[in-house]
């Protein structure tokens, strides 16, 4: 069996897979990174979501050994080691934009990534367009959208953060 090397959550790691092994199945059953869900193996509901070399990646359509060499962040690498949540994490927590919690990863992935990619800032427009690719049930994205602006604000120093 191939084995896979790669940094994840800043820990290299070397694991033995199976060629056809997602890897969202790699980070689940053979790291124990949870957080990272399956949803819809469709690659529709980006559950998922992952950081790969920096960017946004849905986990359960790439396979692991097609992650060789990179560096993936899950949602359990977000918080500091001091346990202070990421901004975003933070302002989801505080704009009540998850209910149940199942897409919320995923959810949050995706987000810091779009407000990344967004410096000169979001309309609430761009937000609800850039989670085209993240489903909830739940909330109907109205706090999510609220979270992710006020995240907006914090990552690129407009405001400060709350002490945790």
């Amino acid at each position: 069996m191939p084995q896979v090397s790669l940094k994840v959550n800043g820990k290299k790691v070397t694991v033995e897979v199976e060629p056809r092994t997602l890897l969202v199945e790699l980070l689940r059953e053979k790291l124990g990174l949870t957080g990272t869900h399956i949803g819809c193996d469709t690659s529709q509901c980006g559950a998922c979501t992952v950081h790969l070399n920096g960017d946004s990646v849905k986990s359960c359509t790439m396979l692991a050994v097609q992650a060789e060499g990179a560096e993936v962040l899950t949602i359990e690498g977000l918080a500091r080691p001091d346990g202070t949540l990421h901004p975003m994490q933070e302002m989801f927590r505080e704009h009540h934009a998850l209910q149940c919690g199942y897409c919320t990863p995923g959810m949050v992935m995706s987000a810091i990534d779009l407000v990344n990619k967004h410096p000169e800032g979001l309309t609430e427009e761009q937000i609800r367009e850039g989670l085209e690719g993240n489903l909830c049930r739940c909330t109907g994205y109205h706090n999510i959208v609220k979270a992710i602006a006020a995240a907006w604000e914090i990552m690129h120093g407009k405001k400060a953060a709350r002490a945790a």
